[in-house]
């Protein structure tokens, strides 16, 4: 009776663990694929806030935007 308990649970924590880092690897992947945001996206932003960014300003920030991915 409790060994059966002990497998389910273990057998739960196991695929929580498996899941997890499956779902990170995929996710990880679609977003190299497809990124949230783009130069064109930051260049827009910067001009909504009343700057017109130079191309290497446009570089910079998203640079710092893919370190962080």
């Amino acid at each position: 009776m409790i060994h059966d308990i002990l497998m389910i649970l273990l057998g739960f924590i196991v695929g929580a663990i498996l899941g997890f880092f499956i779902a990170r690897t995929i996710m990880k992947k679609y977003m190299q694929k497809n990124p949230p945001i783009n130069e064109k996206m930051i260049e827009v932003m910067m001009s909504s806030m009343g700057r017109k960014p130079s191309q290497k300003q446009v570089k910079q920030v998203m640079n710092q935007m893919t370190k962080f991915m």
